[in-house]
């Protein structure tokens, strides 16, 4: 069963243009979700810095951090402007509101 649906995968694509485009598209989306792991490990860690009242001197570090990684990932075209946007304000507010 899963052999055909190998086969068949191969199958639809031919052309070697197609078959690169395929191994280029995968090759980024691993690299797009490693680095969406690299950002929601440093959420994670912002929320355990909260949660333990840090100084506020490495909480806004580690926010400070956290704003690049999504300006970067704006950049790279891994999040959308918007979901950034979102995400640092719902972050900053949170750090807001333990100070």
């Amino acid at each position: 069963m899963a052999e055909e649906k190998e086969k068949k995968k191969e199958a639809k694509v031919k052309k070697p243009s197609a078959l690169k485009r395929n191994l280029q598209s995968e090759k980024k989306r691993l690299q797009n979700r490693s680095y969406r792991a690299t950002v929601l490990t440093s959420i994670r860690g912002l929320d355990a810095a909260l949660e333990k009242k840090d100084s506020p001197e490495s909480i806004k570090t580690k926010l400070s951090a956290l704003y690049q990684l999504m300006d970067k990932g704006v950049k790279r075209g891994v999040f959308k402007p918007g979901k950034a946007a979102r995400t640092k304000s719902r972050l900053s507010a949170r750090c807001a509101k333990s100070a």
